[in-house]
C-alpha cells in the first residue's frame, strides 16, 4: 500500500487530502509512523524522529495513528490477497507476497492479475497500491518501490541482471550507509559492480553475508512464499513522552497492551503459552521477563495475570521510571476448542466476557471497551490530571465501556 497510515488519514478526512501529513506523536519523543508523498517531497520519512520531520516540513499537518482504523483496511486488503490465492505471506499490517504460479490458469498472466489487484482495491478501499511482480521475492519486493504511488513494475524474466545492473546498492536488502560506504571505497556502487565482483573479493569486504549479496546482485532468491499461520509471537510496546514514574501508571498501559495481544491472537485463531513483558529505562537499558502457563489460552485474564505477576515481581525489587513498556505472547499453537471433561464455569465466563468485548471492537474500535483498570484515568498520565490519586482496586475481570452508543 502507499503511505498506508497517511493514506488511510487523507481518505478518511478529505480537508487532508494533497497536503503534507505526518502520522505519529507529536512530542520530544514522538516518532513519525507514517509521511504522505506531499511530506516526503520535503524528506520526512517514516520512523524519523517528529521534531526533525517538522524542522524539514514545517506546514505539515500531524495526525496521532488509529490503530484500529489501519487494522480495518488492512483485513480488506488481505481478504482481496487471499481470494487469489492461499499463498500470501505478510510482511507488515499494508505488504504482502503472494505466489500466484498456482492462479495464472483461471485468472491469466500474473501482470493481468496485479492490474486487477490493483483495481480491486482501489474499489474497495479508496486506496492505491503499488506492485512488483517478479520471479522470485526479492525481485518482486524491489519492483514494488519503483514507481510509487499507484505503481506496478515487471521485471523482465530473460533479462534480470541488465536490469538491476544499473541499481545503486542502496536498494539492495541489508545494503545500509556503512556497508554501502565500505564498498564504494573499492569502486563498487551498483548491482552490476557486485554482480561482476570476485566471490573471495566480497568475502574480504563483507565475510559471510558475501554469498548473499552476490546471489542479490544476480537477482538469485530461492525463498518460498510462507503463509504467515507459523508467527512466532503477537507483540506491542509503546514508548512514552516522558518517563513514567510509578508502577500504577505502567500496569494500565500494560493492561491495554495485554488486551490488543490477546484480541489479535483470537481474530488469528491462536493461543499462547508464554508471555514476555520488556522494560526500557530512561537511560535506554532494557530488562525482558518471561512466564510459561501450563498450557495455551486465548483468554485475556490468564494472560494478564502472567503479565502483571513478571511486572510486579520487578517493580518490588527494583522499579525505576519506565521509557518504554511492551508485552508479547509467544509460544503459539492453533487455537484450543476442546472442552474439559468438568468445566470450569470461570474460564467459561471469561470466554464470554472475551467475546463480547471483541465484538465491541470490532465494530467501534478498540477504545469503546476496556477493563476498568486499563482505563486511562486509572492513574496514567493519559489523563493529565493536576492531581492524580491512586486508583482503586478492581477486579480483574471489571469491564468500562467509555462513549459507547446504545
Amino acid at each position: 500500500m502507499d503511505a498506508f497510515f497517511a493514506a488511510v488519514e487523507q481518505l478518511d478526512f478529505p480537508h487532508l487530502a494533497g497536503k503534507p501529513v505526518l502520522v505519529g506523536h507529536d512530542g520530544p519523543r514522538g516518532v513519525v509512523a507514517a509521511a504522505s508523498y506531499e511530506a516526503r517531497r520535503y524528506g520526512c520519512r517514516s520512523a524519523m524522529p517528529m521534531s526533525q520531520a517538522k524542522r524539514r516540513c514545517p506546514q505539515a499537518m500531524i495526525v496521532p495513528g488509529r490503530r484500529h482504523r489501519y487494522a480495518e483496511v488492512s483485513r480488506q486488503v488481505f481478504s482481496l490477497f487471499e481470494e487469489i490465492t492461499p499463498l500470501v505471506q505478510p510482511l507488515s499490517i499494508d505488504e504482502a507476497f503472494l505466489d500466484v504460479s498456482g492462479s495464472v490458469a483461471s485468472l491469466g498472466s500474473p501482470p493481468a492479475i496485479a492490474r486487477a489487484l490493483k483495481r480491486r482495491v482501489l474499489r474497495t478501499t479508496g486506496l492505491t497500491a503499488s506492485v512488483g511482480v517478479a520471479q522470485n521475492k526479492f525481485l518482486a519486493k524491489l519492483a514494488s518501490d519503483m514507481d510509487k504511488p499507484d505503481g506496478l513494475t515487471v521485471v523482465p524474466t530473460h533479462s534480470v541482471e541488465a536490469w538491476l545492473a544499473p541499481l545503486p546498492l542502496s536498494r539492495m536488502w541489508g545494503v545500509g550507509p556503512v556497508t554501502e560506504g565500505r564498498l564504494a571505497q573499492r569502486g563498487l556502487r551498483t548491482f552490476g559492480d557486485v554482480a561482476a565482483t570476485d566471490p573471495e573479493t566480497l568475502r574480504q569486504l563483507l565475510g559471510d553475508s558475501a554469498q548473499r549479496f552476490h546471489l542479490l546482485a544476480q537477482g538469485i532468491d530461492h525463498r518460498p512464499v510462507t503463509p504467515d499461520s507459523e508467527a512466532k509471537s503477537i507483540g506491542r510496546e509503546q514508548t512514552f513522552e516522558s518517563d513514567l514514574a510509578t508502577p500504577d501508571e505502567v500496569r494500565t498501559v500494560l493492561l491495554r497492551q495485554l488486551e490488543e495481544v490477546a484480541l489479535r491472537l483470537r481474530r488469528k485463531g491462536r493461543s499462547a503459552r508464554t508471555v514476555t513483558v520488556k522494560i526500557r529505562y530512561g537511560d535506554f537499558e532494557t530488562i525482558t521477563r518471561s512466564h510459561t502457563l501450563p498450557r495455551g489460552t486465548t483468554r485475556t485474564l490468564p494472560l494478564w495475570r502472567s503479565a502483571r505477576l513478571l511486572f510486579d515481581r520487578w517493580a518490588d525489587e527494583s522499579f525505576r521510571p519506565v521509557r518504554l513498556i511492551g508485552v508479547s505472547a509467544s509460544g503459539l499453537g492453533d487455537e484450543d476448542h476442546q472442552l474439559d471433561l468438568f468445566q470450569d464455569p470461570t474460564a467459561q465466563r471469561e470466554r464470554e466476557v472475551d467475546a463480547v468485548t471483541d465484538a465491541i471492537k470490532e465494530r467501534f474500535g478498540g477504545a469503546a471497551i476496556r477493563r476498568a483498570a486499563a482505563m486511562p484515568d486509572s492513574g496514567t498520565k493519559d489523563s493529565r490530571r493536576s492531581n492524580p490519586r491512586k486508583p482503586k482496586a478492581v477486579s480483574d475481570d471489571a469491564v468500562q465501556s467509555r462513549d459507547f452508543p446504545s
